[in-house]
C-alpha cells in the first residue's frame, strides 16, 4: 500500500492528502477567489462575507505553508500585503471548475 507524507503525517489516499491540503469551509473558497487576480486581505474579506478575520488569516497560512498561496508584502507606509495563487494552486483550478460545474448542475435538478 503506497502511502504519502505530508509534514510528518502518513496518508494512504491522495483524496485523504488533497483535502486535507484544500478541505474545509473556507480553503476552497479562498482559491476560487484567487482565481482570476491577487487580492489583499481586505478584498477576500468582502467576498468571504461570513469568514472573520481570525479564521482568514489561519486559511491563509495554511495556503501558504502549502505552497498554494502565495503571500507577497510590499514594503510601504501602511503594509500592503497581497495573496496570489502559486502554480501549484493554480493546478487546482480545473478540479474547482468542476466543482462548480457540478454545483450549479446540482442546484437546478
Amino acid at each position: 500500500m503506497e502511502r504519502y507524507n505530508l509534514n510528518g503525517t502518513f496518508f494512504y489516499c491522495p483524496v485523504d492528502l488533497t483535502l486535507s491540503v484544500i478541505g474545509g469551509r473556507w480553503k476552497g473558497l479562498i482559491i476560487w477567489n484567487l482565481k482570476e487576480q491577487s487580492k489583499r486581505f481586505n478584498e477576500l474579506k468582502r467576498t468571504l462575507v461570513t469568514i472573520n478575520d481570525k479564521m482568514l488569516s489561519q486559511s491563509l497560512k495554511d495556503l501558504v505553508e502549502h505552497g498554494v498561496v502565495n503571500r507577497k508584502s510590499y514594503n510601504t507606509i501602511p503594509p500592503k500585503v497581497e495573496y496570489s495563487l502559486t502554480k501549484e494552486g493554480e493546478k487546482i483550478l480545473p478540479i474547482m471548475q468542476q466543482m462548480n460545474d457540478w454545483g450549479k448542475k446540482y442546484k437546478a435538478d
